[in-house]
């Protein structure tokens, strides 16, 4: 396996795609309890594009190295670390570090990725797969013959989450641009145009009784007509501002006005619950807690990939270096599934 020298993308501080830095260092070596990476796959998140901005509501201070989650063969391992480990294709999420050609995480913090998924299939499946399935079944708790609204069905969460639910026996009203309506209804999802006014209204139509949960990544105003959604006993869970990404400002303020509404919401007696989902949360205050859910989870959509239940849309394949290209693509709103970084 040829380890190579470290190569690594810099975000140097709020800059057009074209401002990324390539920088070469020294490949790292692993401390106590910590394995080196050899990433084969990482990907354009929506954190780094909220990054880039300075608009990730708890983004480190420029400059660092972006990259979300990654996939990659552990190249060697530190002491306390199992040495079998090395040679192993493992997931990591990480939230920032994943835009390198080799990272060090804590070997307690990979996941291993079963024989026969490929390093690029696997990445789309890591944050994605993550939120997508504790939102599904640790937040909203699903079950067969309930119906859910999924904002930005289309999308990298979005388009696993309706795969998700399918799975689960769960009928999915998705909102998306007219473009991608087809390859929609071809899911077994019932189209909603959001573009086309009243989406509230057009949703109330197909499920007139409200519905069982609303995953809704928009945020803002919109927010609202989610909550108005929901049948009794339904929940809502919001994952993301994706309105407020070009606004300028504070960048935790939309976040904060989001808990605020949802802290009210759940205060009311009105048998409907409102979430703010962070896929971080509880790390701090549980780390293994945290870890094992997050093994599990993963591990189950693994799972789900292998039985063919979930498949994983790569949109496009970048080298590293092209890292520029490739969040332009991601940012442009016409590709579907994940645009993918490759050494």
């Amino acid at each position: 396996m040829n380890a190579g020298g470290l190569v690594e993308v810099v975000l140097p501080g709020t800059v057009e795609p074209e401002g990324l830095e390539i920088r070469h260092g020294a490949v790292p070596t692993p401390g106590p309890g910590q394995v080196v990476i050899l990433m084969e796959a990482t990907g354009v998140s929506f954190a780094e594009q909220q990054m880039r901005r300075g608009r990730y509501y708890d983004q480190p201070a420029f400059p660092f190295v972006p990259g979300y989650d990654l996939v990659g063969t552990v190249l060697t391992t530190g002491e306390g670390v199992e040495p079998g480990l090395a040679g192993t294709r493992v997931a990591a999420l990480v939230k920032v570090g994943g835009w390198a050609s080799h990272v060090v995480v804590d070997a307690a913090d990979v996941v291993e990725v079963p024989d026969g998924i490929g390093a690029a299939e696997a990445e789309t499946l890591v944050v994605n797969g993550i939120t997508a399935w504790q939102m599904l079944h640790r937040k909203a708790r699903v079950r067969a013959g309930q119906t859910v609204v999924v904002h930005g069905a289309n999308g990298g969460v979005g388009s696993v989450l309706v795969q998700l639910a399918h799975a689960a026996g769960v009928k999915v009203i998705g909102t998306a641009s007219a473009r991608h309506h087809d390859a929609l209804r071809q899911q077994g999802v019932a189209p909603v145009d959001y573009r086309a006014g009243d989406v509230a209204a057009r949703i109330r139509e197909l499920a007139p009784g409200g519905v069982d949960a609303v995953f809704d990544h928009v945020g803002g105003r919109g927010i609202v007509d989610s909550w108005r959604l929901l049948a009794p006993g339904g929940t809502l869970v919001s994952y993301g501002s994706a309105s407020t990404r070009d606004d300028q400002g504070s960048k935790q303020w939309p976040v904060f006005k989001l808990l605020g509404r949802v802290w009210l919401w759940n205060a009311l007696p009105n048998r409907r619950r409102a979430y703010f989902f962070n896929v971080w949360a509880g790390r701090a205050l549980a780390k293994n807690g945290f870890r094992d859910r997050l093994r599990a989870d993963l591990t189950q959509v693994f799972a789900a990939f292998q039985r063919g239940d979930v498949t994983a849309q790569i949109a496009a394949q970048l080298p590293l270096t092209r890292a520029a290209d490739a969040m332009r693509l991601a940012e442009s709103g016409t590709v579907a599934g994940k645009v993918v970084l490759t050494p």
